[in-house]
């Protein structure tokens, strides 16, 4: 598994135009008018990891299969959504399966692409979006909030919590503040996150803001780019600087011709790349690897995760039945020639149930049956 990012924007922001780069495919169909998105189209992309092939040729692995990343293209957001302008609800639902949300705003210029407010400025853009989706999740929570209050009121130990949440959530949304920023002030405990996430909140959503610019300003951005990473950074947020045309010029060039045209546009390497990192920076994901003979593989989990749940991210019997996880760091595999290599120069180590999975770990799971 990777993780899901739901896509959305306003309409002629570039936010199809960027699904269809980025998954390689033509599922959305890009057009200069509103909601030619009706639907939620979904694509998958492998996530580029360089490891994976100096792994699985140390190991002759015969196949490679990189961990994967689901992004979910919806219908362009319009003011009024959470009252069901525009396409209204049927795809602020989507939005609540998602991981993680990147908005897309548009940062450059062309007179041929009409703006449905009349001007180009993303920070407004932004605060549109932001404003619906506060609405509808101010309007979710008031809708649950007097069921749950009589629960708690009848001595139930759940409704109680789950009151406290909703709260902590409601004075935020009423004062037009995301529900995310309640867990950057640290008002969510530990103990409280799993039932945090259960009230499936729009804004408590981590954030990636992606803009969309000119051709000319992918490799450095420009003065309307530089106005969200400003934002972003105080929101704690990621930013990341994509041409959606680019992408698509890139999406449709051979593999081989793909460096030479990022290397004459000043970029090192795609936006999907770029997207990704930010995508894992924000959701504090890392990768470890299985490696053998039959393929190497990558598995996507997030930071501080134990050995037997990185096992139960391959099978839940691997995490119930857990004994032992065989560890080998990614730098001493490759160092060292492989697994065999690691051993004998004793860097195999055998973890147990505490120890802490780090990125890059190569490792083989024992388990009982």
């Amino acid at each position: 598994m990777g993780f899901k990012c739901g896509i959305v924007g306003l309409p002629n922001v570039g936010k199809s135009t960027l699904f269809n780069a980025l998954t390689q495919t033509a599922a959305a169909q890009a057009a200069n008018y509103p909601f030619c998105t009706i639907e939620p189209n979904v694509g998958e992309v492998a996530v580029p990891d360089p490891r994976l092939e100096t792994l699985s040729v140390a190991a002759k692995s015969k196949e490679i299969i990189p961990t994967r990343l689901t992004f979910v293209d919806i219908a362009g957001l319009v003011k009024g959504a959470s009252q069901g302008e525009g396409l209204g609800n049927q795809f602020l639902a989507n939005i609540r399966e998602v991981d993680a949300v990147a908005y897309v705003l548009r940062c450059f210029e062309d007179g041929d692409i009409v703006h449905v407010a009349g001007k180009i400025d993303p920070l407004a853009d932004a605060e549109i979006v932001e404003t619906e989706l506060m609405l509808a999740d101010l309007d979710s929570l008031e809708k649950r909030v007097a069921a749950a209050e009589k629960k708690a009121k009848g001595g139930d130990k759940e409704a109680k919590q789950l009151v406290e949440l909703m709260n902590i959530a409601l004075e935020l949304l009423r004062d037009g503040k995301p529900a995310r920023i309640a867990v950057r002030q640290g008002k969510i405990s530990d103990e409280d996150m799993k039932a945090w996430k259960g009230l499936n909140l729009l804004t408590s959503k981590p954030v990636l803001y992606v803009c969309n610019v000119d051709e000319g300003s992918a490799a450095t951005g420009n003065d309307f780019s530089k106005q969200v990473e400003t934002r972003a950074a105080a929101e704690g947020a990621e930013a990341v600087v994509i041409s959606a045309r680019i992408e698509e010029e890139i999406a449709q060039l051979p593999t081989e011709e793909r460096t030479e045209f990022l290397e004459t546009l000043g970029l090192e390497e795609p936006g999907l790349n770029r997207l990704i990192h930010a995508g894992y920076k924000l959701l504090h994901l890392i990768t470890y690897f299985t490696v053998g003979p039959k393929e190497t593989r990558a598995w996507t989990i997030t930071v501080g995760t134990r050995a037997p749940a990185a096992a139960g991210v391959i099978h839940t019997d691997f995490e119930k039945g857990f004994i032992r996880a065989e560890t080998i760091a990614y730098e001493d595999y490759v160092k060292l020639g492989g697994e065999q290599g690691a051993k004998d120069a004793g860097k195999m180590r055998l973890e147990g149930k505490e120890y802490v999975v780090q990125d890059g770990d190569v490792m083989h799971f024992r388990f009982a049956n």
